[in-house]
């Protein structure tokens, strides 16, 4: 037997509620002898009936799903299927969402717009016990770990919960309280608790003030 015959090849699964997006992952995965595509999903709920039924060594999760948050599924997947790791790929800020990725369970974070070859380094660095995180946002935690972030450097964005933040986006988007609420599975109550403390963390006065905060920011998303 070779040594090329005899090389484990990885199984990845992709998330990502993109076709389009989907297929070109797939086909640059899939052009690597040691990688291999074994199931796409769009959803949380696809994912983690994939994840059973394929058992992958990786899954590439996009962010934003088509029923809720990649957080989300980090955090389940984590919860179910330890042994499984996690790569987020995703055109949202890194500053942003690479700590809260890493947080719920994923090993690293790679920006839509960053070249095939540093997405493939990514998997296969993942894939051998790693984290992935850019040079600029690798130095941007460790400067927190050794002296601490300065205040005055951060985005007031970045004070919010994990599903504060993704409350917040549900708002830019157009979402009312009602389909916010039934998206996460929440009571309208929740929310609305959401919403009151989003406004007081990024200092709002009232809900026409964090409607237009909220889809000011949306916008700005790449």
């Amino acid at each position: 037997m070779t040594a090329a015959s005899s090389q484990k090849v990885a199984r990845i699964l992709i998330v990502d509620d993109h076709p389009v997006m989907r297929r070109g992952l797939a086909q640059v995965i899939g052009d690597q002898p040691d990688l291999t595509v074994v199931a796409e999903a769009s959803s949380i709920d696809e994912a983690l009936g994939m994840v059973d039924e394929h058992q992958p060594d990786l899954m590439l999760i996009d962010l934003s799903l088509g029923d809720g948050s990649g957080i989300e599924l980090l955090r389940q997947v984590r919860e179910k299927n330890a042994h499984v790791r996690m790569l987020v790929t995703s055109m949202h800020d890194e500053t942003l969402f690479a700590e809260r990725v890493l947080r719920a369970g994923g090993r690293g974070y790679v920006h839509k717009s960053a070249p095939t070859e540093t997405l493939l380094e990514a998997i296969r660095h993942v894939l051998e016990g790693g984290i992935h995180l850019s040079p600029a946002m690798s130095s941007r935690l460790l400067d927190q770990v050794v002296g601490g972030a300065p205040v005055g450097d951060r985005s007031p964005v970045e004070k919010l919960s994990d599903r504060e933040l993704e409350v917040f986006q549900m708002i830019g988007e157009g979402m009312i309280t009602k389909q916010i609420a039934a998206r996460l599975g929440l009571s309208a109550k929740t929310i609305e608790t959401y919403r009151e403390n989003i406004k007081s963390k990024l200092n709002l006065n009232n809900a026409a003030e964090l409607t237009r905060h909220a889809v000011q920011w949306v916008l700005e998303q790449p």
